[in-house]
């Protein structure tokens, strides 16, 4: 049995190219960065959370919820076959009890604040938004895009974003934790305007605030799918 089971809906995937130094002591144990065309990217991503179930079961009050993460690449190496993941520098939803549950189970950097989201869906367009509140000031993601769904090419910098299928995290300089991610690939939805209205050292502090005067290389608007997160393994880097 899966540990998590949901859909993950309307991703705004908001993707920065930068140093590769930045995120050197983020990097979990046994891992190394995974670039596209020698290019390393970080990505704010605003999504909604739909169905969720747990080991199963559904939780009263938390089956439907918002999320904005920011997250890098990387990949690990198992058995001479290369997995690509992500790592998650912050996960913000707005339910405490998902935070406890992904930061004790998966060791994941949860926090957990007001937020809300909007979806508009015409004929001919579909405005997508997500916000959140730190400190007490709203933050946000919002895209208008074109309601017909095409294929992602392949080979494509999109392909790259959303074709990593584990997620790592740092348990301390010795340990990682590894899980699946399980989804068929995406359809994406031209977009046709977009605002980032983002403090970056407030969101996600000091180390990346630099992010405040960067511009994004790409933003896509990924329709999502069912997905499947799966027990955690442990690795251990040798000495």
């Amino acid at each position: 049995m899966s540990f998590l089971n949901a859909e993950w809906r309307k991703l705004i995937m908001v993707n920065y190219a930068v140093d590769k130094a930045t995120l050197t002591k983020y990097l979990p144990a046994g891992t190394e960065l995974d670039l596209w065309n020698g290019t390393c990217y970080v990505s704010l991503i605003g999504f909604l959370f739909k169905n969720v179930r747990l080991l199963g079961l559904a939780i009263p009050f938390h089956t439907v919820f918002e999320e904005v993460n920011l997250r890098f690449y990387v990949r690990y190496q198992d058995n001479g076959i290369w997995k690509r993941g992500v790592v998650f520098v912050k996960e913000i939803v707005p339910k405490y009890a998902l935070s406890i549950i992904a930061n004790t189970f998966y060791n994941e950097n949860y926090q957990t604040l007001p937020m809300k989201y909007k979806w508009e869906i015409t004929e001919d367009s579909l405005s997508i938004a997500y916000n959140w509140r730190v400190n007490g000031k709203w933050q946000g993601l919002s895209v208008l895009a074109d309601k017909n769904l095409s294929e992602i090419v392949a080979n494509s910098e999109t392909e790259f974003i959303t074709e990593h299928y584990w997620g790592y995290s740092k348990q301390n300089e010795l340990v990682t934790n590894e899980y699946e991610v399980r989804h068929p690939k995406w359809e994406q939805y031209a977009i046709q305007s977009y605002q980032i209205d983002v403090d970056f050292k407030l969101t996600y502090g000091e180390h990346f605030k630099f992010l405040n005067h960067v511009t994004a290389s790409s933003i896509f608007l990924a329709e999502g799918s069912e997905i499947s997160i799966e027990k955690k393994k442990v690795i251990r880097k040798s000495v």
